[in-house]
């Protein structure tokens, strides 16, 4: 029908007489109309099917002085801001963590010395029943130089944490067995583990993965003054939107 009247319009004649002009304007305004009501359908069923995107879980809590000790970390030890994660390695949010965001966090911020990524173990037995142990071997591998290269394997296999795979995966990274084996088998680095996951509940984490950011202390690398919060898996911006504003206060004290 709006395609007629178009015509119409378009083939209008100025010999038309005034009654069938008025005529043709009336019918204009209709479709006016129409177009409008068209558009307003469209924007509201645009609306109903669109799923809302969650807040980003980003919350400010009163400074707290954190010593990152011997957790290992990528990026300068003297970086302006440091960026510490408790995770879980059977953790589907960790994974996802560890797949989409990090990559790009650290090729946009870490390697220009702007920041330090740290990991804390973080694991949750309740609901993931591999956790403790590949935390475990993680850090066993941390002993030989290469708890990166076991975190991305156990992130990479992360339903194939097995004590069997767990050494299979360390053979693999060419570990000494040796020493990987009795280091996993009689639970070297429980307390450390403990630790961790204390030192995240103090800062308020309750899941996996959780994350806490702060300016590094420039007279003490091993200080940050943590004092933003981002709980759970969250997009790239979320992360950079925190960085920047923390590395904007510090370039307006100067």
């Amino acid at each position: 029908m709006v395609f007629l009247l178009v015509s119409l319009f378009v083939t209008s004649d100025s010999s038309w007489s005034a009654s069938t002009k008025q005529e043709i304007r009336a019918l204009r305004e209709e479709v006016a109309e129409m177009q409008k009501d068209l558009a307003e359908i469209k924007r509201l069923l645009k609306d109903s099917t669109r799923v809302a995107a969650p807040k980003a879980n980003v919350t400010a809590f009163k400074e707290q002085v954190m010593s990152i000790g011997s957790s290992p970390f990528k990026g300068q030890a003297d970086a302006t801001v440091t960026l510490v994660e408790f995770s879980d390695y059977q953790c589907p949010y960790c994974a996802r963590n560890y797949r989409e965001v990090m990559p790009e966090l650290l090729k946009q911020y870490a390697e220009n010395g702007k920041l330090k990524y740290v990991m804390r173990e973080n694991p949750i037995p309740s609901l993931h029943r591999d956790a403790v142990q590949a935390s475990l071997a993680a850090l066993c591998a941390k002993e030989q130089g290469s708890y990166w290269e076991m975190h991305d394997m156990l992130f990479d296999n992360q339903q194939q944490l097995s004590t069997d795979r767990l050494k299979a995966y360390a053979a693999y990274l060419g570990l000494n067995a040796e020493q990987f084996d009795p280091c996993l088998d009689f639970k070297k680095y429980q307390q450390q583990i403990t630790a961790d996951i204390a030192s995240g509940k103090k800062l308020g984490v309750r899941g996996t993965p959780g994350f806490v950011l702060g300016l590094t202390d420039p007279d003490d690398p091993d200080k940050a003054y943590m004092s933003i919060f981002i709980k759970g898996a969250q997009p790239l911006a979320t992360f950079r939107q925190a960085i920047d504003g923390l590395l904007q206060s510090v370039e307006e004290k100067f």
